[in-house]
């Protein structure tokens, strides 16, 4: 199992509404997240706007574009992408990249 960490940043005046929205994730958005391989997916927001997410697949890449594949997708992240700063035109999907592990303790 392939394990992933990504950060993104936040606007600062979206804050409060990003977690509104986390708080009641679309029910097909969370299906269509378990069946494309991410599982145990976490999203953790800093009160600066450092969003670091977390999960764990078995290809990140095939679990990426799996979920690229999916209508819902499109449409979350229409929607999301205004929350976010710095995103060079890229879908914040997109702009999740994956950082290096240097330890992990099972």
């Amino acid at each position: 199992m392939q394990r992933v960490c990504f950060l993104l940043k936040v606007r600062q005046d979206r804050l409060a509404e990003y977690r509104e929205r986390h708080a009641a994730v679309w029910p097909e958005m969370r299906a269509a997240l378990s069946a494309t391989g991410w599982h145990n997916y976490s999203l953790f927001l800093r009160d600066d706007g450092l969003l670091v997410g977390y999960l764990e697949t078995e290809d990140f890449e095939a679990a990426r574009a799996c979920m690229e594949a999916t209508e819902v997708n499109a449409r979350w992240q229409a929607e999301m992408a205004p929350f976010f700063e710095v995103l060079d035109g890229a879908r914040p999907d997109e702009a999740m990249k994956p950082l290096t592990e240097v330890f992990h303790l099972a």
